[in-house]
């Protein structure tokens, strides 16, 4: 329990009963189980990483899109599949190379010359969690592609617009160590990413399990879908209803307005960034079990959701500070809320009595 869930504690109402014996299960307890075994079968492949798999976790019922980035071989789209396959969902993989065409993500017109008129096929994007495996060895052209699907949850062709089904996520994947052969994400498509995850080599405990799981074959061959879309959708309608008191509010925007300030800083955190670290903020609380959020779930998640953002300037970087160095600087110079200037809860709102993750 942090300080602030201590805090916030203090005079609040009691929490809700568990469920007797023969009653049915509340929603929310019903909500925290179903993330539960996501997050139990996602670790069944991704060893020793649980903050990971749970921040992949927020981001997927944060309704965001998540961008993993690291060197090669550590499970980058291990993890975007183990999370695929975790939820009976349509699942789409597109591998990014330099000669791949927009039309091979949305989809293309084709004419039918039985109905003489023009047919469209839809495009790998059509689907509720695609995979885009090294994003950054397509050309620019293609990676614009996405801008409006990943933004507006659509696709515009030929004058008509499609929607895309529910939920949507884009897990994408890029190596940031070999550079030939790639292009940068544009700043315009790394700012519709809600956050960044870097998945690290494990431990020597972990690897020395991973030896064991998977060194017959792959754990991937064994996994069965925990959850289905309808149950996602649940779950996000939830995320949606968390509480956020107006000191917490005031407190991601000072959060977000600090970057755009910065010196060391050529480019701060977008209006779209302060959107996307309130809900991770909220879907975080949710899988916790709690229906309010503390500045806590906003300090934890501002280094993943923030920093691909930011660009620093060139005497920044010739200094060797990185971005996320400047944001765990931000968080110890912006002034946290007190709990006692505002409760976290509305009024009469009771603690959620179910488990979180």
């Amino acid at each position: 329990m942090t300080a602030y869930d201590e805090r916030a504690s203090l005079g609040a109402p009691p929490a809700r009963p568990e469920p007797r014996v023969g009653e049915e299960p509340s929603a929310g307890g019903e909500l925290i189980t179903t993330a539960e075994r996501i997050h139990r079968s996602v670790e069944e492949v991704i060893e020793g990483k649980p903050e990971v798999v749970r921040l992949a976790l927020t981001v997927l019922l944060a309704e965001g899109h998540l961008l993993i980035e690291d060197v090669p071989g550590v499970g980058k789209t291990m993890l975007a599949k183990a999370l695929a396959r975790s939820i009976d969902c349509s699942v789409r993989r597109i591998q990014f190379t330099p000669d791949l065409l927009p039309s091979d993500i949305t989809g293309v017109s084709i004419f039918d010359q039985q109905q003489r008129d023009f047919e469209f096929k839809p495009g790998a994007i059509f689907s509720q969690i695609v995979i885009g495996d090294e994003i950054n060895r397509a050309s620019p052209k293609t990676q614009s592609a996405l801008l409006e699907s990943m933004e507006e949850r659509q696709v515009t062709m030929d004058g008509q617009t499609y929607e895309l089904p529910e939920p949507f996520m884009v897990v994408a994947t890029q190596n940031p160590v070999e550079m030939e052969g790639t292009y940068p994400l544009p700043e315009a498509q790394r700012d519709r990413f809600m956050a960044r995850v870097s998945i690290g080599y494990p431990s020597p405990a972990a690897e020395l399990q991973m030896l064991d799981v998977h060194g017959g074959a792959s754990p991937l061959d064994d996994l069965q879908p925990v959850a289905h879309a309808h149950d996602i959708v649940k779950l996000i309608d939830a995320v949606r209803t968390v509480h956020v008191a107006d000191t917490v509010r005031r407190y991601t925007v000072d959060l977000v307005v600090a970057t755009r300030s910065h010196p060391e800083l050529r480019l701060g955190a977008s209006p779209r960034a302060t959107l996307h670290l309130l809900r991770a903020a909220k879907a975080a609380a949710a899988l916790q079990g709690r229906e309010y959020t503390l500045p806590d779930d906003v300090q934890s998640l501002a280094v993943p959701v923030l920093a691909h953002r930011l660009l620093p300037t060139a005497q920044a970087q010739l200094n060797r500070r990185t971005a996320e160095q400047i944001v765990l600087e931000i968080l110890q110079r912006v002034p946290v809320p007190e709990p006692s200037a505002q409760p976290w809860r509305t009024p009469g709102q009771r603690a959620p009595g179910v488990r979180g993750l």
